[in-house]
């Protein structure tokens, strides 16, 4: 298991589905935004699909560098519509839950005006610890 140490400040209401913050030590770890496609650049239909192609995607980049979920300190999000992320929450939630397992590094999500890939929705990108 990572030396990885969830940040709750005393009497902060607990997030849901994400942490305040995560401290650690270890070899940083980088990971590119990355969106909704697969291995011969082929999208996924919809947001929810795109969301867990998109971290398949970084679970395997980060596993060139030896690392698992419980190693990602933090994610950042892109969107392109807030609105179709808040009504994909739920089967969202799943998906993360499948792919990340219920690690909740800290995260950050934000709407954009538009992708580099226009057909993409969504776009994520992480920072790991591997101790």
């Amino acid at each position: 298991m990572p030396e990885l140490t969830i940040l709750q400040p005393p009497g902060w209401p607990v997030p849901r589905g994400y942490s305040n913050g995560v401290a650690g030590t270890g070899r940083v770890v980088m990971v590119g935004g990355q969106v909704g496609w697969d291995q011969d650049g082929r999208f996924a239909e919809g947001f929810v699909a795109q969301a867990a192609q998109a971290l398949r995607n970084l679970l395997t980049v980060l596993q060139e560098a030896g690392g698992k979920p419980e190693h990602i300190a933090r994610l950042t999000w892109y969107v392109v519509d807030i609105e179709e992320y808040r009504i994909a929450l739920p089967a969202l939630g799943a998906a993360y839950r499948e792919t990340l397992g219920r690690w909740y590094p800290a995260m950050t999500l934000v709407q954009v005006s538009a992708l580099v890939e226009p057909d993409a929705r969504v776009e994520i990108e992480a920072t790991a610890i591997i101790g």
